[in-house]
């Protein structure tokens, strides 16, 4: 697991996830955990399969699952 603050009150934390090969890929992914209470930035990158995630406070990762799973995808744990 890679969660740490970079800033007073956010927290990063690196997901994997599996099934990205292009830029709607990491499009739809980020757009559904954006959604999510607290998340003020995504960067998903499809060539390494990792999703990075700055939040307020540490996500729930069942709720980052099923964000991963709407975008029709899946979340392999935490990197």
């Amino acid at each position: 697991m890679t969660a740490h603050t970079d800033t007073p009150g956010s927290v990063t934390t690196v997901f994997k996830v599996s099934g990205m090969s292009c830029g709607h890929c990491e499009g739809a992914v980020s757009g559904e955990i954006s959604e999510l209470p607290g998340v003020s930035s995504v960067q998903a990158a499809a060539s390494s399969g990792e999703v990075t995630v700055v939040s307020a406070e540490p996500l729930d990762e069942e709720a980052v699952r099923a964000a991963v799973d709407e975008a029709g995808f899946e979340l392999v744990g935490r990197a």
